[in-house]
Formats: structure tokens, sequence, C-alpha cells
């Protein structure tokens, strides 16, 4: 297959709409137009969302943003960060003792960044797959998340 010969699909492509043709095509006189109006004149538009005059939807909601609640008590640990704890068990007391998160912390997840060189037990702490696998790879174990 080369790039010059690719073509759609035969009928996945209709054919151009062709107005103003004729009665016969369905679309002559006033070519699908309607008959008066501002859509039906030559340069007859209107602003994208305009409401005609009344304010706006996208100006009449506030913007505010978004901020999640749940973000500011949520860390991530990467795996090479994981020896700098004093135990074997990871868990968010211990991660917390080694300030490794921050106090704050209510959940925790380990991500697979770097290497583990240690044999961890991981207990109440979410791990991604990639982590997972080196964890027990290492021959560690993850329990309980």
């Amino acid at each position: 297959m080369r790039l010059n010969t690719i073509k759609p699909a035969q009928g996945s492509r209709p054919g151009r709409y062709r107005v103003g043709r004729g009665t016969a095509s369905g679309n002559g006189k006033t070519a699908g137009r309607g008959h008066k109006g501002q859509h039906s004149r030559s340069g007859g538009f209107h602003k994208v969302g305009f409401e005609g005059g009344q304010m706006p939807l996208q100006r009449r909601v506030p913007k505010v943003g978004f901020r999640s609640r749940r973000g500011r008590f949520s860390a991530e640990v990467r795996l090479s960060e994981l020896k700098y704890l004093a135990t074997d068990t990871v868990d968010l007391s211990a991660l917390k003792a080694a300030n490794v998160v921050p106090q704050h912390a209510r959940c925790v997840k380990i991500i697979a960044s770097g290497d583990v060189e240690r044999a961890y037990v991981v207990r109440g702490v979410a791990v991604t797959k990639g982590a997972c696998a080196a964890i027990e790879k290492a021959g560690g174990k993850v329990e309980g998340y």
C-alpha cells in the first residue's frame, strides 16, 4: 500500500450538496435558505453565540475554574524515594515519618519512577501496575489496596 493510492471507501463520502440549480433539484429558487429574513440574504449572519441582544450563555455563566479538594490531600511517591524509609514496611505513617510525603497527606500512590533496592511490604497505599511489578520483582509484596 502506498500513500498516493489511499482512497476512502466507496459511498463513505457523499457528493457535494449543489443548491440553486433549478426546481427539479429540490433546492432551486431559494436554495434552501427559506424566504425572508436575515439568513436568506447574502451577508446576513450573526456572531456565534449571539442570542438577539440577550446576555449570551457563555457570558452569563460564572467562570471560576476548578481546583480539586481531594488534590490537596493526595501525594505521589517515586519508587526511588522508598530508600529514605527506615523500615521495610511501607504505609502512610512510615512515609510521613520519613518526610517523603507531607504531614497533611491522606492518600498516597506509589508510581514507577526509579528502581527498588530492597524488598518492601506495601500496606494501605495505592500502587501503579508498573510500580507493583517492580516491587514484586525485588522480592517485596503489595497488600490491601
